[in-house]
C-alpha cells in the first residue's frame, strides 16, 4: 500500500509558501469557498497552475453518512438530520497541494458523485452514470452500524472489478462517537490486510461550525491530501502502462500523465 507523504507534502498546506495558493480556496477567514460545476479558483499568484479533475463515487448503506462527508470536505454546514439523496448530486471540492515529483504545488479538483441507495435501486441508469468514467471510489461503513461494515464487500463487488483502473478507499464515518462503536479496531485491521485497501476514519459532527475552521482544515486536509495522492500514483502507473503500449503500437495516449510536468 502507498505510504503517505511518497509524492505529496501533507504539511504543506499549513506553511506560508501555501497561503496564497489556499486563499483562492478560502472565501473569509472562517469558511471555504464553495463551487459551482462551472466554477472554479482563481490562484493570483500562480494564475497557470496545473489542474487535475477526477470523478470520486462515495458509496456505502442508506445512513452511513455519504452526504455528510461530502459536505465536511467541501467545507459546507453538515445536515443534523439524515435525508435519502433523490437521485445524484455532485459537489466539486478544490484541493492545492505540493506534489513532490512536480516540486510546486497543483490544484486538484475532486468533483463527488453521491447517489441514494433507494435512486440506485429504483432507477437502473443512476449506478453506471455514477461509474462512468470513474477514477475512484470511497467505500463508507459507520462505527455504529456493524451491518455497514460487513456490506463492504457486497459494495465492491457491485461497484469494482478485479482489473480496473479505479482507486478504492475505505472511510468509517461517526468515529466521534466510538463509545457506540460496534467495529473493532482489530476487525478493520484484518479487513484492512486482507484487501490491501486503506482505511481511514472521519468524525461526524451535527452542525459544521464556522469558528473551528483550523480544526475542522486540520481534520480533512489528512484525507484530502491522501485521496490526492493515490489519485496521482493511478496516474503514474497508467502513465507507465501507457508508454509500454505507445511503444508497441506507436500511437499517442490520452491518459493524464503527472510526470510530463517534472
Amino acid at each position: 500500500m502507498l505510504i503517505p507523504g511518497s509524492y505529496i507534502d501533507h504539511n504543506w498546506y499549513k506553511t506560508s509558501e501555501a497561503k496564497d495558493v489556499m486563499q483562492a480556496t478560502i472565501k473569509d477567514q472562517q469558511n471555504r469557498k464553495y463551487f459551482g460545476l462551472l466554477e472554479r479558483p482563481s490562484v493570483h499568484s500562480q494564475p497557470d497552475i496545473d489542474e487535475y479533475k477526477y470523478k470520486v463515487f462515495v458509496c456505502g448503506k442508506t445512513a452511513v453518512g455519504k452526504t455528510s462527508l461530502i459536505a465536511k470536505l467541501a467545507g459546507l454546514e453538515i445536515p443534523s438530520t439524515h435525508s435519502e439523496t433523490p437521485g445524484i448530486q455532485a459537489t466539486d471540492v478544490f484541493w492545492p497541494a505540493f506534489v513532490k515529483q512536480c516540486n510546486k504545488p497543483v490544484m486538484f479538483q475532486l468533483q463527488f458523485w453521491d447517489a441514494g441507495a433507494q435512486a440506485i435501486k429504483k432507477y437502473d441508469h443512476i449506478l453506471p452514470a455514477c461509474k462512468d468514467r470513474l477514477d475512484c471510489v470511497l467505500f463508507l461503513f459507520s462505527y455504529v452500524d456493524k451491518s455497514s461494515c460487513e456490506d463492504l464487500k457486497k459494495q465492491m463487488s457491485r461497484i469494482t472489478e478485479p482489473k480496473d483502473n479505479m482507486c478504492k478507499i475505505i472511510i468509517g464515518t461517526k468515529f466521534d462517537q466510538h463509545a457506540h462503536s460496534e467495529v473493532s479496531l482489530r476487525e478493520l485491521k484484518q479487513f484492512e490486510d486482507t484487501w490491501k485497501l486503506p482505511v481511514l476514519r472521519v468524525k461526524n459532527v451535527p452542525v459544521f461550525h464556522p469558528s473551528e475552521t483550523r480544526s475542522e482544515l486540520g481534520e480533512v486536509a489528512p484525507i484530502l491530501n491522501l485521496l490526492c495522492e493515490y489519485l496521482w500514483e493511478r496516474d503514474l502507473i497508467l502513465a507507465d502502462g501507457s508508454r509500454i503500449e505507445d511503444t508497441e503500437n506507436d500511437d499517442t495516449s490520452s491518459l493524464r500523465d503527472p510526470s510530463f510536468y517534472v
